[in-house]
């Protein structure tokens, strides 16, 4: 019976993001996956500087030519009129606040990319084959135990298992590692515009059931992710809430189509009690990406925690024996998704309550320097404890000061 090193079950961008971090340790690697390339999921699309960052580390890296390239985040206030009443004249912003990227910090620049899953998927995919990963396409996995499954209906052995199927993973359902809680629950759908993009940023809409999420994804084309908490909602029906956003779709060219149909997707914000086990039904099993816990997509975050877990997984697994390695992961994984976590409740909170949205965004559209601050937090080039003693009092004065009602801001 042929056996490998870790056998990855899940052929999105996090298990191949491990098998690349694995085969870079010289790890016999397994991809396997119940669907072929190019894999597509309705997610927001844009990498943040430090996404990119990790995935250099990985051996991939990406270019202008990949994708859109964006500079920053645009926080955007829409102003509704009341229920049944008509809006006078062409439709407003409430407040605008953006912030840039810091310039380089370790190992990043101040550049993020906007691409396709699709074009992601394949070059990860091009990188893994070209780097020896063994990757297994149409090949559903069965659980025999005892470090043994069937990929596509050939046995396999493997010295460690790592489930890297997404939020409904099988391999945490097979490792009975389901143990933990779901903190946050909505509803995400993608669609692409063949539309200019009119921004240097990723732009961010806020309206009453959710927010929408612009993204350069190449010179003409721009990626529209809405997520909300209704789930009767679709994209269509939030972007009625986002009229100044309407209004750029459908203006922003001669002829502005839809090029895909739209994608729909959950996004939670998930903790886990463990994510890795030395012994159980399955052998030794780690989780990683999604399976292993999850930020809300509002933080724009997945994938760089996917690509961090991939490079401490990889670490932990050719500086240790298997049972050693996998308690230091288990040890050091909640540290990644902290902040994201944190992030995403914060966010979440200006979600549910609007006046506190207002007020927030009307601060950080008047302080452009202590948005960049936060977005520097956000991204990995300024830690959170700094900017809470440097930045935390004042922040939390202006918004308990600021005005309930923002005017109409330009953009």
């Amino acid at each position: 019976m042929r056996g490998v090193d870790v056998l990855i079950v899940g052929g999105g961008p996090a298990g191949l993001a491990a098998a690349l971090a694995l085969r870079q340790r010289g790890a016999r690697v397994t991809v396997a996956d119940a669907l072929k390339p190019p894999i597509d999921k309705a997610c927001g699309e844009g990498l943040m500087p430090d996404s990119l960052a990790e995935l250099a580390r990985l051996g991939v890296t990406l270019t202008a030519e990949d994708g859109g390239v964006f500079r920053g985040i645009r926080f955007c206030s829409h102003s509704l009129p009341g229920r049944g009443k008509p809006s006078a004249g062409l439709p407003t912003l409430e407040s605008v606040a953006t912030a840039r990227f810091p310039t380089a910090f370790d190992g990043a620049t101040g550049q993020a990319l906007g691409l396709k899953r699709t074009v992601l998927h394949n070059r990860l995919t091009e990188a893994a084959e070209e780097a020896g990963v063994d990757l297994r396409w149409n090949a559903p996995v069965q659980l025999r135990g005892n470090g043994c499954v069937l990929v596509a209906g050939e046995p396999l052995r493997y010295g460690c298992l790592v489930g890297a199927d997404g939020q409904g993973s099988r391999v945490r359902r097979w490792a009975e590692l389901e143990t933990g809680r779901v903190l946050s629950r909505r509803f995400g759908f993608r669609q692409h515009y063949r539309v200019r993009p009119w921004s240097e940023y990723v732009e961010v809409h806020w309206g009453r059931s959710g927010q929408a999420y612009v993204t350069p994804v190449s010179e003409d084309e721009v990626g529209v992710a809405t997520i909300t908490r209704d789930p009767r909602c679709r994209g269509e029906t939030l972007l009625d809430e986002l009229p100044w956003l309407r209004e750029r779709l459908a203006a922003g060219a001669p002829i502005v189509e839809k090029t895909d149909r739209e994608r729909g997707a959950l996004t939670t914000t998930r903790r886990l009690r463990r994510v890795a086990l030395s012994r159980g039904s399955c052998g030794p099993v780690a989780l990683l990406g999604d399976a292993s816990g999850s930020a809300d997509a509002v933080t724009g975050e997945g994938m760089a925690m996917a690509f961090r877990q991939a490079l401490l997984l990889a670490d932990c697994l050719a500086d240790s024996p298997v049972p050693a390695a996998l308690e230091r992961y288990n040890r050091e994984h909640p540290a990644i998704l902290k902040l994201p976590q944190t992030m995403a409740q914060v966010m979440l909170g200006m979600d549910r309550w609007p006046a506190f949205r207002r007020r927030a965004i009307g601060v950080l559209a008047s302080e452009p320097k202590l948005f960049a601050r936060m977005l520097g937090v956000h991204v990995g080039a300024e830690s959170p404890a700094h900017f809470v003693a440097t930045s935390g009092l004042d922040l939390a004065w202006r918004l308990a000061a600021a005005p309930a009602k923002i005017s109409s801001a330009p953009i």
